[in-house]
């Protein structure tokens, strides 16, 4: 799982990171929104799980801990 900031500055960024305790890779979508353009993604939060066929499925707002393990379940073809 990798997460990627869409606005602010990277700085802002890694205050989100830190504050939240995120363990993950987070990186910084520096090309103005050019990840989350080639999953068709407008807004943050928003979710995109690439299966293991390379399908992407994208679900767009928060994702509880449920929601995350169904998500990664469905992905992995659990």
């Amino acid at each position: 799982m990798i997460g990627i900031a869409w606005y602010g500055s990277t700085d802002q960024m890694r205050d989100f990171v830190d504050r939240h305790g995120l363990t993950m890779p987070t990186v910084d979508d520096a090309a103005q929104g050019a990840v989350f353009g080639r999953f068709g993604i407008g807004f943050q939060p928003a979710w995109a799980f690439l299966d293991t066929a390379g399908e992407v499925t994208t679900y767009l707002g928060a994702l509880d801990d449920a929601g995350i393990d169904a998500a990664l379940g469905a992905a992995l073809g659990r």
